[in-house]
């Protein structure tokens, strides 16, 4: 049965658009199609990410206001079977986007694809609460495991609540084994506690995912540990029953211990 998941976050720079592009290859590659909707007006960034961004001609606020057909505005991705792109529109305003509008585009996603994934604004303003009222059939709040980050998590579940809108399952993402193992950063279990959501999965910080960015592809097309975690919470939506890696918390064998990854110490300045 077809699904529509928004993806939302309490603050900017957590990697949720990177997550929601890489998601969908990993869905698209399980042979399910997939089709990402940028919903962020004004500061669109999936095309860049599917490196479609010169072929760009219809967008989002163009399906809604009725310039153009669905059909037009969907660009196929290239460089991966099944997956499809709405581009969000670059010199619109938010306003522009009428939930009741976004309400009927995404029932006719649903009859076309398995999966559609709403890429929703960062924070809590106007773009996230269309969102919020679009029908969605459920929600993935990303987070990073830092006191700020859940902060405004917090408050962005509670302005979920209020809309009476499904409880979101969580994904915790750049997560330093090193630094849980240390005590210095929370795990994703303790994250998923405390703002209690359900945990969808776990990402730990990869030097590959900014590599691949600064190539203008996806982290999902190498080798990495990223890849792998992101392919685990693809088999989780699908119903599947993955374990987690609990990262930072497995008991370390001797060897690792002794060629753990140093750990510079934080020295403060001298002020005096």
């Amino acid at each position: 049965m077809a699904q529509v998941i928004s993806v939302v976050s309490g603050k900017g720079g957590v990697g949720k658009s990177t997550f929601v592009a890489n998601l969908g290859k990993a869905l698209a590659d399980s042979g399910r199609s997939v089709v990402v909707i940028d919903t962020d007006i004004g500061l669109r960034s999936q095309d860049f990410l599917l490196s479609l961004e010169n072929q760009v001609f219809f967008d989002l606020i163009d399906v809604t206001s009725g310039n153009c057909e669905l059909s037009e505005a969907i660009l196929p991705v290239s460089s991966v079977p099944n997956l499809f792109l709405v581009p969000a529109a670059q010199f619109s305003r938010v306003r522009a986007l009428e939930p009741k509008k976004l309400r009927k585009m995404l029932r006719e996603l649903k009859e076309r694809y398995d999966f559609v994934l709403i890429d929703c604004p960062a924070g809590i303003e106007r773009g996230f609460r269309n969102v919020l009222a679009s029908g969605s059939d459920s929600f993935v709040l990303m987070v990073t495991p830092d006191d700020l980050c859940v902060r405004d998590a917090e408050r962005t579940l509670q302005i979920m609540d209020a809309k009476k809108v499904e409880r979101p399952q969580l994904v915790v993402n750049r997560l330093n084994p090193v630094l849980i193992a240390e005590g210095e950063m929370v795990p994703a279990r303790s994250v998923a506690s405390v703002l209690d959501c359900q945990l969808l999965g776990e990402i730990p910080e990869d030097p590959v995912v900014y590599r691949s960015m600064l190539h203008h592809t996806l982290f999902t097309g190498y080798r990495c540990e990223a890849r792998d975690a992101v392919y685990r919470i693809a088999h989780r939506i699908q119903g599947e029953s993955v374990p987690f890696p609990g990262y930072g918390l497995g008991k370390r064998s001797f060897w690792s211990r002794l060629f753990r990854p140093h750990l510079k110490e934080v020295e403060p300045l001298d002020n005096h």
